[in-house]
């Protein structure tokens, strides 16, 4: 009598194998990653990609039944970390919460951040507001995991209790931890982004290509997040799959750069491409301008001083900072490369009522800019401008 019952408690009802049970849950967990960069990252936060209504629909129920995730909440509190990136209204940002408390306990920053009614209407508009969202999903969304558990144990016994754990624990520790975390504090960085976000390594097939945390936020709408030869994005490679069967539509990926030769004068193409490739510029500008000038004038510098000259010692402290900027201020050509690359920074941020104002003005301050370089007897900054001059959109395609 008692063996039916201990077998059932060992193996459940399917009497599968640990080898069976463990690739049951590496293919669980690979789907909550999916739907979480897919649906609630990709699609719903970032409109980078459109998926077929049926398939939104597994998504939604995919992620009440595996995280209890209010659609709503998640974007909001992800759309809040983009607006406020590194600011003490990031919901997770290491450089105020400690990377400690993100990596270990990411998952309690976002509980308190969603708590925020106002900061729910103002960044989670668009998501779903159906039947379902407002009777089950949103009300009751503890009852996914409560299910998520009754179906692990029944089919697997004592073991689905560990593996119902483990995929509680998933997403909390790669997403709200690792990502969130590690992924603002270390790493490689393809663009000098206005925050610390970095690729934590070129692939990671299992967390969705949410790795290239860099790229992302160089190109927040983009549906694709690999941007260089050797990266992997294994979301990509699933969205393309399901755009092949006809259940996604790809809506935005970052824009490819052309570089045109003998451009004499910045035109409207010029200005285009310099738009839609911002951290680009100051990728190539610290590259090929300013980090010749840094190993050569600055060796004295210490190190964590000499790394700052990247960010214009953002991230330093204050005294930190005025040392910094006394520093380049005794060196006159560093000096004027540094207030280039300000100036050309500060193009973006012009502002106007009208649109057409607007335009004309970054274009005359793009045109001025390129002037006084090519006039500053720096040959390289006489080159970067020449290069900048010929940026152009390569056409689309993805």
């Amino acid at each position: 009598m008692f063996l039916p019952v201990l077998d059932w408690l060992a193996r459940g009802l399917t009497q599968a194998s640990y080898w069976q049970m463990a690739g049951y849950f590496l293919v669980m967990v690979q789907l909550t990653i999916f739907t979480t960069t897919l649906y609630l990252h990709r699609s719903a936060t970032h409109r980078g990609v459109d998926f077929h209504p049926v398939l939104v629909h597994a998504f939604r129920f995919w992620s009440w039944l595996t995280m209890a995730m209010v659609t709503k909440e998640w974007v909001a509190v992800h759309r809040m970390h983009h607006a406020k990136c590194e600011t003490e209204e990031d919901p997770h940002s290491p450089r105020f919460h400690g990377i400690h408390q993100v990596l270990w306990r990411g998952v309690e920053l976002y509980q308190d951040a969603r708590l925020d009614k106002a900061m729910l209407e103002k960044y989670g508009k668009g998501t779903p507001d159906d039947w379902l969202e407002r009777h089950v999903y949103t009300p009751r969304s503890t009852l996914g995991p409560i299910l998520m558990l009754v179906i692990s144990v029944s089919l697997f016994g004592v073991p689905g209790l560990f593996m119902w754990a483990l995929q509680m624990a998933w997403i909390p520790f790669w997403a709200a931890g690792v990502i969130n975390g590690l992924g603002h504090w270390w790493g490689y960085r393809n663009f000098d982004t206005h925050d610390t976000a970095t690729n934590l390594t070129p692939w990671a097939l299992w967390i969705g290509g949410e790795e290239l945390h860099n790229n992302h936020h160089a190109f927040p709408s983009s549906a694709k997040f690999a941007l260089r030869r050797f990266e992997v994005d294994i979301g990509w490679i699933a969205i393309r799959a399901l755009r092949a069967v006809g259940l996604a539509k790809v809506l935005r990926v970052a824009p490819e750069l052309n570089l045109r030769p003998n451009i004499a004068v910045p035109d409207a193409e010029t200005l285009r491409a310099m738009m839609a490739h911002r951290w680009q510029v100051a990728t190539d500008y610290f590259t090929t301008v300013l980090k010749p000038a840094v190993q050569t004038e600055a060796r004295e510098l210490p190190g964590r001083l000499r790394r700052a000259l990247r960010s214009d010692g953002r991230w330093l402290d204050e005294a930190h900072r005025l040392k910094l900027q006394a520093f380049i201020a005794s060196r006159p050509q560093l000096a004027t490369l540094v207030a280039h690359r300000q100036r050309l920074l500060a193009i973006y941020e012009l502002k106007s009522a009208a649109m057409d104002a607007r335009v004309d003005a970054k274009m005359e301050a793009l045109r001025a800019w390129c002037a006084d370089a090519e006039a500053s007897g720096i040959r390289a900054l006489e080159e970067f401008s020449a290069r900048l001059k010929g940026y152009a959109l390569a056409p689309a395609h993805a």
